[in-house]
């Protein structure tokens, strides 16, 4: 899905800013929802350029370093893993913005960057709202007042706050740029609104009856957040007044400009981290903090097997699956790459999502998604796998320039895997598992497995006859 003509990129650098703290802000308005065209084309669809007057910011974090998604970021922060095929994690939540009418996006760096910073900008490049971009990359940086990295999220949003501050708005949307969900964000701003808070938390709806990586909030009748605990057993607590249900955190966050200046740089000048010292020192503070409780498909891609889960679950078109892949009211956006379309010669795909520019030959997928530029070879069999694909095709007879091409060499069988990019299998290699291992580090081989998962790392080369 190519972008509008609205939206532009660029990558800021701090000499570009003198931070100068304003006290003026504009009045707090929703504005109505901008419907965007569908479109399949490459480049952006003339539309009319949407009103100035938009009030809030998003804040995007791209990842932390102790993600448990490794090996799939060694090289990689997580927000930009590849997901169903064409997509990367952090196209559904710029996307999300987008389709909110969310016009001004930071997307906050440092771990693991370089692709991420990449796509982001070779993805919204064309998009703008007159001489203003609509995402802001700031990649971690040192400065005479802080020599370090970003420590945290709060951290981040304290050491760019004089970028923030240039733009007009009243409030800041805070978002992981590595969940995977569709959301209205206009909802959560009119709960914002409307409550006159000064931050409104995203949670789950449904409630859960174990921990939550995220954080539990208790709410009251009213949906105002009585506490915050990270991590804790989760339970219904009830007295005869009140009662005050735990729901699960998403670390999606509305935080009012004002009350986000002080409390980074007042009452919480030290805090790193927004979720585990921020938001329950602003409860503690007695600020006004409510809760937004959203019902959807959300998930937050916390290990390699949810993030294989959420793959599958692309393949399908029900309740619980993504479902923006195909909605036409609400679209998913990426970089459009000009790529020709699939090559399929003589080969059986049953219930799969195969990406652009692919070269299956006489082949058999089932349950499976395949990333852009994969090439499965004769009598190759892929079950319920993910092929993330190929960064680039290769140039003249592949076999000649080495011994094992870049893709899925012929009658090589896989089950249950994850190949990351650039994997070169060669042929006759059973990927199956078939001893149901659970656990595996195999790092210098090449893979591990994780849940019975089993993981070939980017660029690994898997030799002809190998069995994992």
């Amino acid at each position: 899905m190519s972008l509008p003509t609205w939206l532009s990129l660029k990558i800021k650098s701090p000499h570009e800013y003198s931070y100068k703290p304003s006290s003026r802000l504009i009045p707090s308005s929703i504005p109505p929802k901008l419907n965007l065209p569908f479109t399949n084309h490459s480049e952006c669809p003339n539309i009319l350029c949407p009103p100035t007057d938009q009030n809030v910011a998003a804040i995007v974090f791209g990842d932390g370093s102790n993600s448990k998604l490794y090996p799939l970021t060694k090289r990689r922060s997580k927000a930009a893993l590849p997901i169903a095929g064409n997509y990367r994690l952090i196209d559904a939540v710029i996307s999300n913005c987008i389709n909110s009418n969310i016009k001004k996006i930071y997307a906050l760096t440092q771990f693991n960057s370089a692709s991420l910073n990449s796509h982001i900008s070779r993805a919204y490049s064309c998009a703008h709202i007159g001489n203003e971009a609509l995402v802001d990359v700031i990649a971690a940086y040192q400065s005479p007042e802080g020599k370090g990295w970003f420590q945290g999220t709060a951290d981040a949003i304290r050491r760019c706050l004089w970028v923030l501050e240039e733009y007009p708005i009243v409030d800041f949307l805070v978002l992981p740029g590595y969940h995977l969900y569709k959301m209205d964000f206009q909802e959560l701003l009119k709960v914002h609104c409307n409550n006159k808070a000064d931050i409104t938390v995203a949670v789950l709806s449904r409630r859960t009856d174990k921990d939550t990586e995220l954080g539990t909030f208790q709410v009251n009748s009213e949906n105002q957040v009585i506490s915050f605990k990270d991590n804790p057993e989760i339970r219904v607590v009830q007295n005869s007044d009140i009662s005050q249900d735990l729901y699960a955190g998403m670390d999606i966050y509305v935080v009012n400009k004002d009350a986000m200046i002080k409390l980074l740089t007042e009452y919480h000048p030290m805090a790193n981290d927004f979720r585990r010292e921020v938001v329950p020192g602003a409860i503690s503070l007695g600020m006004n903090v409510y809760a937004h409780k959203f019902s959807g498909y959300w998930e937050d891609m916390r290990s390699i097997e949810a993030y294989y889960q959420a793959n599958l679950e692309s393949i399908k078109n029900t309740k619980k699956a993504y479902s923006s892949l195909y909605d036409k009211d609400s679209p998913l956006y990426t970089l459009p790459r000009h790529l020709p379309p699939t090559q399929i010669t003589d080969a059986a795909i049953t219930d799969s999502v195969i990406g652009d520019g692919c070269f299956l030959n006489r082949c058999k997928i089932r349950g499976t998604v395949v990333g852009m530029k994969t090439r499965v070879g004769d009598g190759a069999i892929i079950e319920d796998s993910v092929i993330m694909g190929s960064d680039t095709y290769q140039s003249g007879h592949a076999e000649e320039d080495i011994h094992i091409p870049i893709g899925i060499g012929e009658g090589s069988q896989i089950k249950k895997a994850i190949i990351d990019k650039n994997v070169r299998i060669g042929k006759n290699v059973k990927i199956l598992n078939k001893e149901n291992v659970q656990e595996c580090n195999n790092e210098a081989n090449g893979y591990i497995i994780t849940k019975g998962i089993v993981v070939i790392m980017k660029g690994a080369i898997i030799p002809d006859g190998s069995i994992l």
